[in-house]
């Protein structure tokens, strides 16, 4: 078995060294990770300037790009060979809900599953690395497990996976769930530098507005590993027919294809 791991918090953090020395022993790995923190990068490719691989005294080789760089560049040309699985994290903090389209921990997994390979992407649900030898014990176990029932090397899979911050023995067993969503982020953050210019920050994600019982935030609340498949496809299949005939009916004459 072999794995390629990557992550977006930099191929010096806490999460990424954790998940390399619970891995390494289940299977041939290798790291292509970012130089620098890249999180909320998502499937950014950087296509205007070149990109570098260095070696890190550890073995794990850095990118100065983004996290699907990384993941890009290993499967086409650096590693030599296809992994058998893209594993990226574990993150610092959690990706539940709305967080996965922004996410350069889910992104560096969805490049993988692009390429035809089972991805999975873990986050600790708090920021701080508490108990991550406890997170890379459950992200270990879960590999272990899809091994041994063969699901590894099947058709393509990506998996979402956010796990507490807790000691193993209070971590619940894994609950698949759907992603729930966040109510709008704060506001915008503004001031003003030494030469006058005005500066912006994001604002912080929004509490969670959907965290009904099935969803990644109730689960987690409940001390579970949650689970959630993903899937890459954003067409609205639904009203896809319902588009159609909008188009028809304003001049064009466009339509629905099967349901």
């Amino acid at each position: 078995m072999k794995i390629l791991i990557s992550n977006d918090d930099g191929y010096q953090a806490s999460g990424i060294v954790a998940l390399h020395d619970a891995l390494k022993d289940i299977a041939d790995v290798e790291v292509v990770a970012p130089e620098q923190n890249n999180s909320a990068k998502s499937n950014a490719l950087t296509l205007h300037s070149p990109l570098t691989v260095s070696t890190a005294a550890n073995g794990f080789r850095y990118v100065n790009g983004t996290p699907a760089d990384c993941v890009h560049i290993a499967l086409t040309g650096l590693l030599g060979y296809r992994p058998d699985l893209v594993v990226s994290g574990i993150n610092n903090g959690a990706n539940m809900g709305d967080d996965t389209i922004y996410s350069g921990t889910v992104g560096a997994a969805m490049e993988g599953y692009l390429f035809g390979i089972p991805a999975i992407a873990f986050s600790q649900i708090e920021k701080g690395w508490a108990h991550i030898d406890a997170a890379a014990a459950k992200a270990r176990e879960l590999v272990q497990q899809l091994m041994a029932h063969r699901i590894v090397g099947a058709a393509p899979w990506l998996l979402n996976v956010n796990i507490p911050n807790l000691p193993v023995e209070q971590i619940r067993p894994v609950k698949v769930c759907r992603l729930g969503r966040r109510h709008a982020a704060e506001s915008v953050i503004t001031q003003v530098s030494p030469r006058g210019d005005t500066l912006y920050w994001i604002g912080a994600a929004g509490p969670a507005m959907d965290d009904a019982e099935g969803t990644d935030f109730h689960a987690t609340e409940h001390g579970h590993v949650v689970m959630t498949p993903l899937k890459v496809d954003l067409t609205d299949h639904e009203n896809l027919r319902y588009w159609a005939q909008t188009a028809a009916h304003i001049g064009g004459t466009a339509k629905a294809g099967p349901p």
